[in-house]
């Protein structure tokens, strides 16, 4: 016990008291003689809520996902609904992914909702995402909650929290919930369940789901080439087998290639080294599948069926696999065309964006006629637009994390959707004679060549989490001046809500929430964003250059161009 900090070693003693079961007694009393470290790390702080909600390793410890921080998350949600709500009969919908625990946990989260007279719909097994926000407004809910980890290795386990309008929680309901979750004691949890207020749920939502992302994701392509394109399709063991084939199915798409290996959902994961669509190996099984059936289209999704990667053939008919913005500024393109060619754009719509996304997409939008919102990360303040300007269409919204969101009758980015949306691109573009690739390129020709890459570092643990304080505090210290060779001219910081024009000196104000977010312009119209992860132990850089490209005979030589500047940018800043 002597070797693990006196403020730490309080908090563990408070779960040795009769409030907590005899396991959790017991876990804590083996690891505070066999790996006081590790105990340490379990309760050094209180889990938080970050970007995707409330993620953590599953385990014993306020800092890690159990029955009681979920029980304590929901005994607090349930407290702030019936403040909020004082005379309704208030509903709440609960689903949950393909992870180890996450049924059982999805239970204790319904048993203390219940617990507190409040109605419970249960999913009675395992549903993608953004099906919990669409049901959650089809059943006139107040609120809805999701156990899932996202993409996150197998012992990570995860809260999301959403609100009426079908969105995930934002100001001032956040703060205001995790304040009132603050006040609790674990002792508050009311943990017995009442049955009587717990509704399992299944097919009957899923089928009006299914429809609904039918008639949101399809546009007027022929049956002829429906059945032409050769699609390959994995869920990576995850969530989105319970939707996508079916939805598939459903819009006319009967050419589909399921790798088998990772049909079946496990939270182990065992295929994949991460279940992680931006990972290129995550689609190395359905890449070798489509080349087998020589397959036109390659498209997986994440454990909770929110994110997708997609690859095509290239102008040599090789599989490549898109980057997320790649992949947005397509499907943005297309639903442009889509209004555009209806004569329903008149100045009244919008497209929703983040800070680390390419800027590419506000020229594309432009060129439309058409505002793009730039939010910060998070498909949740691209939902928070759509609630804060009511007058206006919102076409569709995206953000470089493979997340995509079609219209607005989901409010999170939902892969069901857009897997169908890539598949009427990629059926369209067949269908005349051209590919998916050959459009990318044709928009870059159109609005400037656009290239980005994300890199990534891991720092896990108590260390890992100062260690990344530290870096964003360096660089808020002592800014870079220029990045391989140009001048940087402008810098962004979310945190200081303040805006730098470094040549006038000249200070202006950021009017969006604050975030740990710094991002550096230069002259050559480069663009560098630092952020610490909200959802896992990394700090991402976000690399963005670009130049003109005058025609597709150029694309190589342009393309190799720009991945050198990056290469120079990534030299200068050690990475």
């Amino acid at each position: 016990m002597a070797q693990i900090n006196a403020e730490i070693l309080k908090r563990i003693e408070s779960w040795l008291t009769p409030t907590f079961d005899n396991d959790t007694k017991q876990n804590i009393k083996n690891r505070l003689v066999s790996n006081p470290k590790d105990l340490e790390e379990s309760f050094y702080k209180d889990l938080e809520f970050g970007t995707g909600g409330m993620r953590g390793v599953m385990g014993v410890g306020t800092n890690r996902i159990n029955k009681y921080t979920l029980g304590k998350n929901s005994q607090g949600l349930s407290n702030y609904l019936k403040q909020s709500f004082p005379s309704d009969q208030i509903k709440v919908v609960i689903a949950y992914d393909c992870r180890h625990n996450s049924k059982s946990l999805a239970k204790v989260v319904a048993d203390v909702f219940s617990a507190n007279n409040i109605h419970v719909y249960l999913f009675e097994d395992l549903r993608a995402t953004p099906e919990l926000s669409f049901a959650l407004k089809h059943l006139n809910c107040h609120c809805g909650i999701v156990l899932t980890a996202s993409h996150n290795p197998p012992e990570y386990n995860g809260y999301k929290v959403y609100w009426q309008d079908g969105g995930q929680l934002v100001p001032p309901q956040d703060a205001e919930i995790i304040a009132e979750i603050n006040r609790l004691d674990y002792a508050e949890i009311k943990f017995k369940a009442k049955d009587n207020h717990i509704e399992y749920i299944g097919k009957h939502v899923d089928d009006v789901f299914i429809d609904e992302s039918v008639k949101n994701g399809s546009f007027d392509t022929s049956a002829e080439a429906k059945q032409n394109l050769n699609v390959v399709f994995t869920s990576l063991h995850g969530t989105s087998i319970t939707a996508v084939p079916e939805t598939l199915k459903r819009a006319g798409y009967t050419n589909v290639h399921i790798v088998e290996e990772q049909r079946e959902p496990n939270g182990d994961f065992p295929t994949v080294k991460s279940p992680n669509p931006e990972e290129p190996e995550a689609l190395k099984m359905a890449m070798e599948l489509a080349e087998k059936v020589n397959g036109d289209i390659v498209i997986g999704t994440d454990p909770d069926c929110d994110r997708l990667g997609v690859a095509v053939r290239n102008l040599e008919n090789e599989l490549v696999i898109l980057n997320g913005n790649q992949t947005m500024l397509l499907m943005t393109d297309f639903l442009l065309k889509q209004w555009n060619n209806s004569n329903r754009i008149n100045g009244n719509q919008f497209v929703g964006s983040t800070i680390v996304s390419t800027p590419m997409i506000s020229v594309l939008t432009k060129a439309y006629k058409v505002e793009t919102k730039i939010g910060l990360t998070g498909f949740k303040w691209i939902a928070k637009m759509i609630k804060d300007f009511p007058q206006l269409d919102f076409i569709g919204g995206g953000e470089e994390s493979f997340g995509f969101m079609v219209g607005d009758f989901v409010r999170d980015k939902d892969a069901v959707t857009s897997t169908l949306l890539a598949c009427e691109i990629a059926a369209q573009a067949k269908s005349k004679g051209i590919s998916v690739y050959k459009e990318l390129i044709d928009l870059y020709i159109a609005h400037g060549f656009y290239k980005e890459r994300l890199v990534s570092l891991t720092k896990k643990g108590i260390e890992g989490a100062n260690e990344i304080k530290q870096m964003m505090v360096d660089a808020r210290e002592n800014p870079l001046n220029e990045l391989n060779g140009s001048k940087v001219i402008k810098i962004e910081d979310y945190l200081l809500s303040v805006v730098k024009h470094i040549d006038s000196g000249r200070e202006t104000t950021i009017d969006i929430p604050k975030s740990n977010v710094l991002i550096y312009y230069t002259e050559d119209g480069s663009k560098i964003a630092l952020r610490p992860s909200g959802t896992e132990p990394k700090i991402k850089f976000y690399i963005s250059v670009n130049t003109t490209l005058d025609n597709l005979s150029a694309f190589a030589k342009t393309d190799q161009f720009l991945e050198n500047r990056i290469e120079a940018i990534l030299t200068d800043m050690n990475l």
